[in-house]
C-alpha cells in the first residue's frame, strides 16, 4: 500500500459506506438509463455494483422519476444489492424531494448543483429546502459544482473585481476560484441551515487536468470536508481513461481526494461499467486499493513473434477475472495476489521471481519449455499444448493453499 499521508477530512456515512477520514477511496459510478424505466435502472445499478461500483447515482428529474426511486430501491434489496443510490438533481429538486417523501427517504444521498438549484430571489429558498430535506431524513449532501454550469452571476462579479486589480490574474484563474467559492460558501449555508460539516460532500468539476488539479489543491487547503474528485465530461475511449488518470493519480497521490467517478462517454450500446474498472485500476496501480489480483505482462518485442505469451496472458488475465468474485467470497487477500506472464528469457524469469506465482515462456528461437516460479523459486517446468489449463490449474492451487478462507481461523 502507499504510504502518502491522506489529507484530513471529514467522514461521512453514505447508506452502508463510510467516505472520508480513514476511510479508503471509494468507487462511484452513474446510471444512463431514464430513471423512470424501473427495470433498466435496476438492471444497470445492478451490474455497476457487480462491477464494483461502492455507490451508484441516479438521475431524479422528474415527477416520474423520483417515483420510480422507491421502487428501484426495493428491487436492488430484493436481489441482495445493497449498493446507496444518490439522487442527481438540477433545477426542482426542492420540488421533487418535497412532493415525493419516498424519494427522500429511498435516496442515501442527495447531489445539488448550486448553479442550476434556483435563480435570483429563488435560489436560497430552494437551495434551504433541498438542505432541510436532508436534515429531515438524515442525509448527506454533495454539493457538485460544475464548469458548465456555474453560477454566472458569481462569475461576472468575481470578473468584475479582478479587472479593477493592479495585476488581474487570468480567466481561468477566475473562473477555478468561482468554482471553489461556490462550492465552499454553498457548505456554509447548509451548515447554517442546520446540516452537520461531516453530512457535506464536495465537488469541483472541470473537463481538464490542469484545471482540476489546481482546483482541488485549493480546496484541499480551505476546507475539511470530504472530497469527490473525477473529470467532467472526460471523453470517450482512452482519451476519456487517459486524462482521468492523469489527473487523478496526482491528487490522490498528494493525498487529496475521497471518492472518486471516472466520466467516460461509452461505445454505444456498450456495459457502463468500463468506469468502474478504470476507477479501480487507478487505485490499484498507485498501491491505494487492491480489487483483483494483477497480471504483468511484457509487452513483446522481435524476441518474441510468436503469440503464444500474449494468447497466455489474455486467459490468464479473463481466468483471474471470472474467478475473483468467487474468490472474493471466499479467500481473504487473494485481491493482493500477482501473476506474471512473460515472453522470453531477458526478464521472463526475473519478474516471474518478483510475482506471487509466475510463468516465462520460450522466446523466439528459446527452448520449447516454460519454467513456472512460486513465490520467488522455480517450482517446475510445462511443455505442450495445454500449458494455458495447467498454469490455471497452479494458480488455483495456489489461491486454496496461501489465502485464508474467510470465517476461518488461521
Amino acid at each position: 500500500m502507499v504510504s502518502t499521508k491522506r489529507r484530513k477530512s471529514l467522514q461521512a456515512k453514505i447508506g452502508h459506506v463510510l467516505v472520508g477520514g480513514d476511510a479508503p477511496v471509494v468507487v462511484q459510478s452513474m446510471t444512463n438509463t431514464d430513471t423512470a424505466d424501473i427495470k433498466s435502472t435496476v438492471e444497470q445499478v445492478y451490474q455497476l455494483a457487480e462491477a464494483g461500483s461502492e455507490i451508484v447515482r441516479i438521475t431524479v428529474n422528474n415527477e416520474e422519476a423520483a417515483a420510480a426511486v422507491p421502487k428501484i430501491r426495493e428491487q436492488l434489496d430484493k436481489r441482495n444489492c445493497n449498493v446507496p443510490l444518490v439522487g442527481d438533481f438540477h433545477y426542482n429538486g426542492h420540488r421533487l424531494l418535497t412532493d415525493y417523501q419516498g424519494c427522500a427517504e429511498a435516496l442515501a444521498k442527495y447531489r445539488i448543483n448550486p448553479g442550476n438549484v434556483g435563480f435570483g430571489a429563488k435560489q436560497d429558498p430552494q437551495f434551504r429546502i433541498m438542505v432541510e430535506k436532508a436534515i429531515e431524513f438524515k442525509k448527506p449532501i454533495r454539493i457538485g459544482v460544475n464548469w458548465g454550469s456555474l453560477d454566472q452571476s458569481m462569475v461576472v462579479r468575481l470578473m468584475d473585481e479582478n479587472a479593477k486589480l493592479p495585476n488581474p490574474k487570468s480567466a481561468e484563474e477566475v473562473s477555478r476560484a468561482a468554482l471553489v467559492m461556490s462550492a465552499l460558501e454553498s457548505a456554509k449555508k447548509a451548515e447554517e441551515i442546520g446540516l452537520p460539516a461531516n453530512q457535506i460532500l464536495i465537488s469541483c468539476k472541470v473537463s481538464r487536468v490542469p484545471d482540476l488539479i489546481a482546483v482541488y489543491r485549493d480546496l484541499a487547503k480551505r476546507c475539511e470536508y470530504a472530497l469527490h474528485l473525477g473529470l467532467t465530461e472526460a471523453g470517450m475511449g482512452s482519451k476519456g481513461i487517459v486524462a482521468s488518470t492523469a489527473a487523478l493519480s496526482v491528487l490522490l497521490q498528494e493525498g487529496i481526494g475521497d471518492t472518486i467517478r471516472i466520466s467516460l462517454t461509452p461505445e454505444p450500446g456498450a456495459s457502463r461499467t468500463l468506469e468502474v474498472q478504470v476507477a479501480q485500476e487507478i487505485l490499484q496501480s498507485i498501491g491505494m486499493r487492491s480489487f483483483t489480483p494483477q497480471v504483468t505482462a511484457c509487452p513483446g518485442c522481435g524476441r518474441t513473434t510468436s503469440t503464444v505469451f500474449q494468447e497466455l496472458a489474455q486467459k490468464i488475465d479473463l481466468y483471474l477475472k471470472s474467478q475473483m468474485p468467487l474468490w472474493r467470497e471466499s479467500y481473504q487477500g487473494v485481491e493482493n495476489m500477482n501473476v506474471a506472464v512473460m515472453g522470453c528469457i531477458v526478464n521472463g524469469p526475473g519478474e516471474s521471481k518478483h510475482a506471487n506465482i509466475g510463468i516465462s515462456l520460450p522466446g523466439t528461437g528459446e527452448s520449447p519449455a516454460a519454467p513456472v516460479f512460486i513465490d520467488g523459486e522455480k517450482r517446475m517446468t510445462l511443455r505442450g499444448e495445454k500449458i494455458a489449463e495447467e498454469f490455471q490449474a497452479i494458480v488455483a492451487d495456489y489461491v486454496e493453499k496461501n489465502y485464508r478462507k474467510k470465517g476461518k481461523v488461521a
